[in-house]
């Protein structure tokens, strides 16, 4: 391990302990008589430290975000966020503590103590808000992340070919199957798909975190998917294997040659670059697959080769990964897209949503097109928060989803 690194992880120590330092103020005062909260705080914070370090250093490039870094990752934000919020209040009342103490001094000539001491209150009450985000946390980890929620929307068209009038599309996303760790939520999920009784089934990409051999044990679940008018999937960033090391490039062309043929086994058609047309009596419409394009991510989708031989006056489904293609190339280009379907944010697996009141994610600040439906420019776009979970081995607030949409002919 080279001392760049080596720096790195030491900063990122002392950071994690002044955090520590501070939170712990809260404890302290709230239980100034109970020497046992006190042990118990720096039990845990120490042991998590440890981990910390033994996950970092146990880390392979070979392996990826799954196992010891899901767990890592999740140990890490399951108590640094309550920390953080210690550590917010406690400021804050250190800010106000040192301004009434300069105001008594100063304007005042007050010969009391020029510093008061913390009011259990205010740290009981920090204790209380930091508990209600590491039960938020908790409950994602252990329930959220298989959490399916089914969200149903009809879009209307009036170029819709009247044969399709009605077509129903089940769309999934983001399976990772790396992250997966319970065969009976999973089997579960792939029920849920099936109960929708969709024509099309269309998955939009990140089959696996990084190597083929991730969804060999999901295979047999997945492969029970049924839809009449056929299933049809796309890559993802993630499935091209860019995020670990390789032994060489003989071996990373394998895997995805071994990706190639999952999909083919799971009963999907893997759309590279091209389009299928469905058919019904004398009209068709046309589905569009077009490899990953996404800003700062691999741009390996083309949509002039996707959509060679597509009219002008067709109808099209584009399935596209990333959202970010959407507002860069889709809706600006030649041929129409009406209907594009993305993934790729996974609403950051943490976010509020309350239908109709509030929608939110950190990660808006990184993708305005994040979650759901939105209409630019006379197209729809749909994006879908994800099937699965990376990294972070859990979802708060933002729940694992199954979208059902149905087309519509406009009159």
């Amino acid at each position: 391990m080279n001392l760049s690194i080596l720096i790195r992880l030491l900063i990122v120590t002392v950071i994690l302990l002044i955090i520590d330092l501070y939170a712990y103020q809260a404890v302290r005062t709230a239980f100034r008589e109970s020497a046992w909260a006190r042990w118990v705080y720096w039990g845990i914070s120490v042991g998590v430290l440890f981990f910390i370090a033994y996950g970092f250093f146990s880390f392979s490039r070979q392996d990826g975000p799954g196992g010891m870094f899901q767990l890592l990752a999740g140990t890490v934000i399951l108590f640094l966020i309550p920390k953080l919020i210690l550590l917010a209040i406690m400021l804050g009342e250190d800010v106000w503590r040192l301004l009434s103490g300069t105001m008594r001094k100063v304007v005042y000539g007050s010969e009391t103590e020029f510093i008061v001491d913390r009011r259990k209150f205010i740290s009981q009450t920090a204790l209380v808000l930091a508990a209600i985000p590491f039960a938020g946390i908790l409950h994602g980890i252990w329930k959220g992340k298989y959490n399916y929620n089914v969200i149903r929307k009809t879009l209307g068209f009036k170029d819709l070919p009247p044969e399709f009038d009605g077509l129903t599309i089940t769309q999934i996303s983001d399976i990772h199957s790396g992250s997966f760790d319970n065969a009976e939520k999973i089997s579960y999920g792939i029920d849920l798909i099936n109960a929708q009784q969709s024509d099309l089934i269309l998955f939009t990409g990140d089959l696996v975190n990084n190597k083929a051999d991730e969804m060999d044990p999901w295979i047999d679940h997945f492969a029970r998917l049924e839809a009449p008018m056929g299933k049809f999937s796309i890559l993802g960033n993630h499935d091209y294997g860019d995020y670990i090391n390789w032994r060489s490039s003989e071996a990373k062309e394998e895997n995805m040659q071994k990706l190639y043929r999952t999909h083919e086994k799971l009963g999907f058609k893997l759309l590279r670059n091209e389009h299928v047309k469905l058919q019904k009596e004398n009209n068709s419409i046309n589905i569009v697959g077009v490899e990953n394009w996404g800003d700062h991510f691999v741009k390996h989708g083309d949509l002039d080769k996707a959509t060679h031989g597509v009219g002008e006056q067709d109808f099209n489904i584009l399935m596209s990964h990333d959202p970010s293609h959407f507002d860069s190339v889709v809706k600006k280009f030649n041929k129409w897209m009406h209907l594009t379907l993305s993934g790729h944010t996974h609403g950051m697996q943490f976010g509020i949503e309350i239908p109709g009141l509030i929608k939110w994610s950190p990660v808006k600040y990184r993708y305005p097109k994040w979650a759901g439906l939105y209409e630019d420019l006379g197209r729809y776009l749909y994006v879908n928060r994800g099937f699965g979970f990376l990294a972070f081995p859990g979802r708060v607030g933002i729940w694992p989803e199954i979208t059902v949409l149905t087309l519509k002919r406009k009159v």
